[in-house]
C-alpha cells in the first residue's frame, strides 16, 4: 500500500502532501500527554503489522492497522502513523521520502473517517453490537485507502491504471482480516482499557461475563 517515489504526478504529489500536513497540524494539536502512549503504542503496532509484505504484482499486500488507530486517537492518527511511515522510509525504503506525505494522507485519513463514522457504535453498551462496528471500521478503514492509492494512480497516468485496479482487487482479503483483527482488538481493550475508547467503565454484561460463577 506504499506509493514509492516517481510513481505519481507532480499535481497529485503536491495536493496529497499539503492535505497531509494540514492533517498534522491537526492531529498535533489534537495530541495531549493524556493519548501519547496510545499514540506511541499503534505507531509501533502500524511500524511491525506492515512490515511483512505479500508481492502481488507490481504492489503488494500487508497489514495496516488504520481502523483500530483512527477508533483510539482519531485525528492524532495523523501524526502517529507519520512517524511509523517516516522511519520505515528511512530504514527500510519502504514508499520514499516524497511520497511521504501521500502515505501519510491514504493511511490518517481513512483513520479519521472510521473514528467519525463508528466510535459511537465501539463504544457503545452491547459488545456484540460493539464488535460488529470495529470489524466494520478495520474493514472500511482498508477500502478507503485502496480507493484513495488507486484514485492517485489512475490521476497520474494512464500506464498505472492496471496497478490501480490490481491495488482494489488484491485488499478485498485485507479488508476481511482486518476486520477480525480489530474487531478482536476493540473487544480486548473495552475489558481491560475501555478509557482508551472513551467509555468510563467496561459495560456490566461485560463485567458479568468476566466474574467468577457461584454455584447455585
Amino acid at each position: 500500500m506504499h506509493i514509492v517515489d516517481g510513481a505519481l504526478s507532480l499535481p497529485v504529489l503536491l495536493g496529497g502532501t499539503t492535505l497531509a500536513i494540514s492533517g498534522l497540524v491537526v492531529g498535533t494539536r489534537a495530541l495531549d500527554l493524556a493519548r501519547i502512549p496510545a499514540a506511541g503504542l499503534l505507531s509501533a503496532v502500524f511500524f511491525v503489522a506492515s512490515l511483512v509484505h505479500v508481492p502481488i504484482g507490481p504492489s503488494s499486500l500487508h497489514l495496516i492497522m488504520n481502523g483500530l488507530a483512527g477508533l483510539v486517537l482519531g485525528w492524532v492518527a495523523f501524526p502517529a502513523l507519520f512517524i511509523g511511515l517516516m522511519l520505515q522510509a528511512l530504514l527500510f525504503g519502504f514508499g520514499g521520502l516524497t511520497v511521504l506525505g501521500v502515505n501519510t494522507l491514504n493511511i490518517a485519513l481513512p483513520a479519521v473517517a472510521v473514528y467519525y463514522l463508528c466510535r459511537r457504535g465501539v463504544a457503545g453498551p452491547q459488545a456484540s453490537l460493539a464488535a460488529l462496528w470495529a470489524a466494520s471500521a478495520g474493514a472500511l478503514a482498508i477500502a478507503l485507502t485502496a480507493l484513495m492509492v488507486a484514485a492517485e494512480l489512475a490521476l497520474s497516468g494512464e500506464a498505472f491504471i492496471p496497478a490501480a485496479q490490481l491495488v482494489l482487487l488484491s485488499h478485498v482479503p485485507v479488508m476481511v482480516i482486518e476486520g477480525f483483527a480489530c474487531a478482536a482488538a476493540v473487544t480486548l481493550i473495552r475489558r481491560a482499557r475501555p478509557e482508551v475508547l472513551g467509555m468510563t467503565a467496561a459495560p456490566s454484561s461485560e463485567v458479568a461475563t468476566q466474574a467468577p460463577q457461584v454455584a447455585s
